[in-house]
């Protein structure tokens, strides 16, 4: 059996080379992951392709798996009808098959809902012995303590110098929280899941990894696993970027900061208690934003701080409280995007009952394209407000008020937060370029 597993071009590479330059990408987990589950009895020749950073061949396989978000739907869908005219077998999964679970399966032969872990390996051995389902769902009673459903990631089948690192690992799955933009939620409900700590630390060993990326979305989801975690970290003596919540107090901080944690993404979301109460955010707490960013500063913890615009609370104001916000605290990297209503969940539900959802187009679902209609400022202007926030926050005066202080206290990593930064300059300063999106060329 021949098989191709893709990750299809999603939205932020609307343009040749994508939005990134080379030092910002860290290696999928996706496909790896699909990689090392296929079984071995099969003989399956596999090969793996992220159409992100670079093309698709042209396939001579049995098979054609693609995991799809929403901003890559569309072009999945394109893909998948032009191989199976070609008598290819396309197989779709992800967070969009599963929130969408009827709509995806017109455009496949088979889907796969949840988590694939377990659904995976039997999808193969039914298509191998021609009984191939038309959709695989994920069982009630899932779990990532099987040692059978974890298998170390196939890194050596990608090309490692398409990226910054394929160090990149997975010690937790999932979200304890509601809030209504997220798809997590919605797609897979709010049970954790944990794989044996013993586990995540011989996965990097194995992989001789030294400085590495955890794609958890909270990885402090479970306070006694994090902390067990980070303990088992520190003999490592690695260099690890992550993702948290708001909720780190000092001693999270410390032990954090003992294990290798150089850099945490987080998302802030706003600074009005308004907004994150109508996005179900309320555990945010802006009171106290400016002690935790001192708090991981002072630890030598870099921050990649999220806001989103567009809530029903947001006014045309709220765009220089924030930049005079980033630009007070001094955070390192702050990212800034739109705010979608991915199909599915709680948001996309309230605003298409109102009326107020003005495309479906699903590759305009990319936290840069307004596809509803906002309360208190118009499409066009939160569109406007959005690129000016930008450009201001990453303007060189800008970036070296927010950064020196930090690149002072972390001399070995100035390059990495100065090369980030200068990428993101890159991004605001075109982002009128990367409104319009582009077809690709199968």
């Amino acid at each position: 059996m021949k098989l191709a597993l893709i990750s299809p071009k999603g939205p932020l590479y609307r343009h040749n080379g994508g939005i990134f330059k080379k030092s910002l990408r860290a290696a999928p987990l996706t496909l790896t992951t699909l990689a090392a589950l296929i079984p071995e009895n099969l003989n399956v020749e596999v090969e793996l392709y992220d159409e992100g950073i670079e093309e698709i061949p042209e396939l001579d396989v049995d098979m054609v798996a693609m995991t799809v978000i929403t901003g890559s739907a569309m072009r999945s869908y394109a893909l998948a009808e032009e191989y199976m005219k070609r008598g290819i077998t396309v197989v779709i999964g992800g967070p969009h098959v599963t929130l969408m679970p009827d709509e995806a399966a017109q455009h496949a032969d088979s889907i796969i809902t949840g988590y694939a872990e377990v659904n995976w390996p039997c999808l193969l051995r039914d298509f191998s012995l021609n009984k191939l389902k038309n959709k695989y769902t994920m069982a009630t009673d899932f779990n990532l303590q099987d040692p059978a459903l974890l298998p170390y990631p196939r890194r050596d089948l990608l090309n490692g110098k398409n990226y910054n690192t394929t160090h990149t690992f997975e010690a937790t799955r999932g979200c304890v929280h509601e809030c209504d933009f997220c798809v997590v939620p919605s797609a897979w409900g709010r049970k954790p899941f944990q794989k044996p700590i013993d586990h995540v630390i011989a996965d990097i060993k194995q992989s001789g990894a030294k400085r590495l990326v955890f794609y958890d979305l909270n990885l402090i989801a479970n306070r006694h696993y994090a902390v067990e975690l980070f303990k088992a970290l520190i003999p490592l003596n690695i260099s690890w970027f992550g993702l948290s919540t708001t909720l780190i107090d000092d001693k999270l901080a410390e032990l954090m900061a003992r294990s290798g944690c150089k850099g945490l993404l987080i998302g802030f979301e706003s600074i009005s208690k308004s907004v994150l109460k109508e996005s179900a955010k309320v555990f945010n707490q802006p009171d106290n934003y400016r002690d935790l960013i001192v708090r991981l500063q002072k630890q030598g913890i870099m921050i990649n701080g999220t806001f989103v615009f567009g809530n029903d609370e947001d006014r045309l104001e709220n765009f220089d409280m924030i930049k005079d916000f980033v630009l007070d605290t001094g955070i390192e990297l702050p990212r800034f995007s739109i705010l979608t209503p991915f199909p599915g969940t709680p948001l996309f539900t309230r605003l298409k009952e109102e009326g107020r959802i003005l495309n479906e187009d699903w590759s305009l679902y990319d936290g840069q394209h307004v596809v509803f209609q906002p309360r208190h400022m118009s499409p066009d202007e939160l569109v406007k407000g959005h690129e000016k926030l930008w450009k201001d926050v990453y303007s060189y005066s800008s970036i070296l008020k927010r950064t020196s202080r930090q690149m002072l206290r972390q001399i070995a990593f100035s390059p990495v937060i100065f090369g980030a930064n200068i990428g993101y300059r890159f991004y605001a300063r075109n982002l009128s370029r990367f409104y319009t999106c582009m077809g690709g060329v199968i």
